[in-house]
């Protein structure tokens, strides 16, 4: 599976923004996904998560009621809405695709480990 995100852009603090994850291939369904983001000058940060079938998610602690991941199987989509944005929310936002979505949740290494990752796109929160 490919994948690509987009949807980033430059909001202020306090609104919402939906970023998208498309997949090629047909076999989104079988994969549990996430989306991580790397915020300037830091490490790599687990966002949310979301098993194949959609039924469960997860998220971080940082964004635990501000964000909601979603997946589409019909569309080959994934979403993270983003809600009451904050200036600490500004990074490059990824997605990623692995047949284990405890791979992706306790992820340490980098995206390369995982099934497959795509581009990121930026999302910048000013105040």
């Amino acid at each position: 599976v490919q994948l690509q995100a987009f949807g980033g852009g430059s909001v202020q603090a306090g609104a919402s923004l939906t970023l998208s994850c498309a997949a090629s291939g047909q076999t989104f369904s079988r994969y549990a996904m996430g989306w991580f983001r790397q915020a300037p000058g830091k490490g790599r940060e687990f966002v949310a998560g979301i098993t194949a079938s959609g039924g469960d998610t997860y998220y971080a602690d940082s964004v635990k009621g501000r964000f909601t991941i979603s997946r589409d199987n019909a569309k080959n989509t994934m979403y993270l809405q983003m809600d009451s944005l904050k200036p600490d929310d500004t990074a490059v936002y990824s997605c990623a695709a692995d047949r284990s979505l405890a791979r992706i949740t306790t992820l340490l290494g980098g995206l390369n480990e995982l099934d497959a990752w795509g581009n990121g796109t930026l999302v910048t929160v000013s105040s």
